[in-house]
């Protein structure tokens, strides 16, 4: 029996099983690294042991020190969570020769699948149907290269001119091998227009093997999931017996035990093996709401011998998750301080966050997942899950970060999705980035909200209405970065009912809006039933600042100068690379806006840089 499990992992994955430990009597451990050294999981956990460093080889991606850590926490069993070293055999390997519990599969099935070239071999042996690995030498677009370790998009590159192969091919392997530490690529037909649908198998060491039903996956950025949900809309009863069965195959091939994933892609009858994913999915609550287990729970007690039940349970209504990042339009991440983090609602929220965490540039900018269910007893229970998803989402209180929000919201609200017609290019095919207009009700309680803290500070005169004066000579307006507006006197069809520093009630039209307004560092953020708002005030008596330079290239976010592909003197045109960063264990090529020459370059490989620091600069035309 397990007394202590150690989780070689951080943030979310790492809560949600020290939840179903703390259920379960077992003891926890958790390793942090110095960037994480505030991080809610390692406050949550029973102990805790410091892994010095940052860069995740120096901390989460040391076997030995891992094992170490194992050893002088007391520690008698290793459960992996994803990515980082849960699907690395030697890792496995490891903990059990230190005569501790693995909660996963046994290293040769790990081994097995680790590397997707072998896998597809194993699978065309299984029955199993699979795509071609291509040659080196392809001459049919568009292919997709693939990092054979990889896995959450890295090492992943769509490549449809021949020209771009060779250059896609390097940045994937290094990609892969700063990711995973193996830089092995592969290439194959990139099937466009598929759905990417997985299957969710569990096996004990008795011979008995589940197929969880399956899960929709197909909408993603950078072939990052970014929604997921289970049943799939979009896949008939005939395909789906035949994706489970394929996934039972798959796992007796390799003898599988514990919890894995076996994922497809499904264009009309046709399908394809990709992978499988010998480890816990990042989507897995999907499943457990769908089908009311604990995939955390049997996976420690299959790793303890117990044995399943024969029957798998049947499945009850649908569920629907979605990734929270913290990320611009472009998907590019961002890092700093979260000053609020609160998810109401109907809804299970998986969080590696809360309100004062910091989100660094060493790691994943995934701050949660937010998964709600819709039962069967409520007519449509994809719609209700969606309806429960759509306003926790509205009425989240994020501060401090820009996230993925509002494109999340627009996938939720999208006519397209709510008919189940999704594929891996639906944001490719569907702009939905924009975040609207701002909502001038919003703009004006921030105006409102704003005057009232005045007039609480003030020393003297605080009881008079602010701007007073004995003779009113023009109206009151504030300005803000976003937008301005005036508020003394009140726009014609509004009233104000409440006027708090921190709350403001208008009446437009006889129906009443409720504001919330928080103040951080120069930002005004306004939440409301109807969504949230951050303002910028703009300064009274703005201070002289520095100019950029026009034609200059500025860092989106900190990161690594990975490589820098010009020189100055260099002739460029407009998308070609000019320098890569990397950043959260991604590459993000920086590319010239414009035709020009490079006038410039202020960096150099290796070079740690912050955000908006001058990269290079580019003078357009002729110089």
């Amino acid at each position: 029996m397990i007394t202590r499990l150690l989780v070689a992992n951080r943030g979310e994955i790492a809560r949600r099983v020290f939840r179903t430990c703390r259920s379960l009597g077992i003891e926890t451990v958790a390793v942090f690294s110095d960037a994480d050294a505030g991080s809610p999981h390692v406050a949550e956990a029973d102990f805790a042991v410091r892994l010095s460093g940052a860069k995740p080889a120096d901390t989460y991606l040391d076997i030995e020190r891992i094992v170490a850590a194992c050893r002088a926490a007391g520690a008698d069993a290793v459960h992996p969570g994803y990515g980082f070293l849960s699907e690395n055999a030697d890792f496995a390997q490891a903990v059990l020769d230190a005569g501790l519990v693995w909660v996963g599969p046994s290293p040769e099935s790990i081994a097995a699948m680790g590397s997707k070239i072998e896998a597809k071999r194993l699978m065309g042996e299984a029955g199993v149907p699979v795509l071609p690995s291509l040659p080196a030498a392809v001459t049919e677009f568009p292919v997709l290269v693939k990092a054979s370790a990889g896995g959450g998009g890295r090492g992943m590159r769509v490549v449809r001119d021949a020209g771009e192969l060779d250059r896609e091919i390097a940045s994937a392997r290094r990609e892969s091998e700063a990711a995973f530490g193996d830089g092995t690529v592969f290439v194959e037909p990139l099937l466009e227009g598929a759905r990417h649908v997985e299957v969710q198998v569990l096996a004990d060491r008795h011979g008995t093997v589940w197929a969880l039903g399956e899960r929709e996956c197909s909408i993603q950025r950078r072939h990052q999931k970014v929604v997921e949900e289970c049943p799939s809309p979009g896949i008939t009863q005939r395909i789906r017996d035949e994706l489970c069965a394929a996934a039972v195959r798959a796992a007796r091939k390799i003898g599988y035990v514990g919890a894995g994933t076996v994922e497809f892609l499904v264009k009309g009858d046709q399908v394809a093996f990709l992978e499988m994913n010998t480890r816990l999915q990042v989507e897995h609550p999907v499943t457990e709401l769908v089908y009311g287990v604990d995939l955390v729970r049997l996976q420690i007690e299959v790793a303890e011998g117990s044995a399943l039940p024969r029957s798998a349970p049947v499945p009850q209504g649908h569920a629907v998750e979605v990734r929270l990042y913290a990320e611009d339009g472009d998907y590019l991440p961002q890092t700093g301080t979260l000053r609020r983090f609160e998810v109401p609602g109907d809804v299970r929220v998986d969080s590696g966050v809360e309100a004062g965490s910091v989100v660094s540039p060493h790691y994943d900018a995934l701050l949660a997942k937010v998964i709600a269910h819709g039962s069967v007893a409520h007519g449509s229970s994809r719609e209700e899950a969606i309806r429960k998803l759509t306003t926790a989402l509205r009425r989240a209180r994020i501060h401090g970060l820009t996230t993925n929000r509002d494109l999340l919201l627009n996938v939720l609200k999208n006519r397209h999705f709510r008919a189940g017609d999704t594929h891996t290019g639906f944001l490719d095919e569907h702009d939905l980035s924009g975040t609207g207009p701002i909502d001038e009700l919003a703009v004006l309680a921030a105006a409102l909200a704003q005057a009232a803290a005045n007039r609480a500070a003030a020393p003297v005169l605080r009881s008079l209405p602010s701007g007073w004066r004995n003779v009113r000579s023009q109206p009151l307006r504030a300005v803000f970065e976003e937008a301005e507006v005036v508020y003394q006197p009140l726009p014609d069809g509004i009233e104000l009912i409440t006027a708090e520093p921190s709350r403001i009630v208008l009446e437009r039209g006889g129906v009443r809006h409720a504001f919330e307004i928080a103040r951080y560092d120069g930002k005004i953020c306004v939440d409301s039933p109807g969504g949230s708002v951050e303002l910028t005030p703009a300064p009274r008596l703005p201070e002289p600042v520095e100019q950029v330079v026009p034609g200059s290239l500025l860092a989106p976010m900190p990161g690594s100068v990975l490589r820098v592909e010009v020189e100055p003197g260099d002739r460029v045109v407009k998308g070609q690379a000019v320098l890569v960063l990397e950043a959260m264990k991604m590459e993000h090529q920086i590319a010239a806006p414009a035709d020009g020459v490079v006038s410039g370059v202020h960096v150099e490989k290796g070079q740690q840089v912050e955000a908006g620091a001058v990269l290079a600069i580019i003078q357009e035309g002729s110089p």
